[in-house]
This record gives structure tokens, C-alpha cells and sequence, in this order.
């Protein structure tokens, strides 16, 4: 059984960084799948970034490329999330998910996860 808790979401103006953190627990080896999803009201959840444990090879949503960052410490057992230049459309709920079967980066990106945090909000002002 896997656990996460997030951490760092906050209010920030537009143009601004946010640093999101999420600890995981219960992992047995280092493969499988995390990722950065969010959820905005009257939304879908859609995925922001996810990365493959073992190669750490990440996928980005569009909406995010060249602004947002994810990255694991393995060592850690902690993922992240920078996002810079951050815009109103980007205010939501940002959950972290993790999932222990080996995929590829592109199943880690559509993947449905089988472990989730609760939540962190992130909310952007013009």
C-alpha cells in the first residue's frame, strides 16, 4: 500500500513559482509510475506531468511544457512539481498519484493510478 501527502500549493499572482512536494511511503521497489494531476471546478481531473520511477523519463501536458517541472528522489521517496511563470488557468486542486506496475512513459501519462494523496490547492491571481 502505497501513500502520498502533498505538500506546497498556496496563492500566488500570476507570473509567479510554486513548488509542490509529495512524500511517498510504502513503495517496495523502484519502478512504476507518479505523477501530477489537477482539477479545476466544474472540471475533469486531467493529468500535468508524470515520470516512470526507474528511468525517470517524464511527459508533459501541453498546457504546462517549458513552465512546469516534475522530478523524483528516489532516495527521498519524494516528488516534485516546480511551476514557474504560473497563470490564472492553471488555479486547482493538484493531486499526486503513484502506481507500482512497471509501465512505459507513455502508459505512466494515461494510465489510471491506483494511489492517490489528497490534494493541494494552487490558486493563481491575475
Amino acid at each position: 500500500q502505497v501513500q502520498l501527502m502533498e505538500s506546497g500549493g498556496g496563492s500566488v499572482q500570476a507570473g509567479g513559482s510554486l513548488r509542490l512536494s509529495c512524500a511517498a511511503s510504502g513503495y517496495a521497489h523502484g519502478g512504476g509510475c507518479m505523477g501530477w494531476f489537477r482539477q479545476a471546478p466544474g472540471n475533469e481531473r486531467e493529468a500535468v506531468a508524470t515520470i516512470e520511477r526507474y528511468y525517470t523519463a517524464t511527459r508533459y501536458a501541453d498546457s504546462v511544457k517549458g513552465r512546469f517541472t516534475i522530478s523524483l528522489d528516489n532516495a527521498k521517496k519524494t516528488l516534485y512539481l516546480q511551476m514557474n511563470n504560473l497563470k490564472p488557468e492553471d488555479t486547482a486542486m493538484y493531486y499526486c498519484a503513484a502506481d507500482t506496475l512497471p509501465a512505459s512513459v507513455n502508459s505512466c501519462y494515461t494510465m489510471t493510478y491506483r494511489y492517490w494523496g489528497q490534494g493541494t490547492q494552487v490558486t493563481v491571481s491575475s
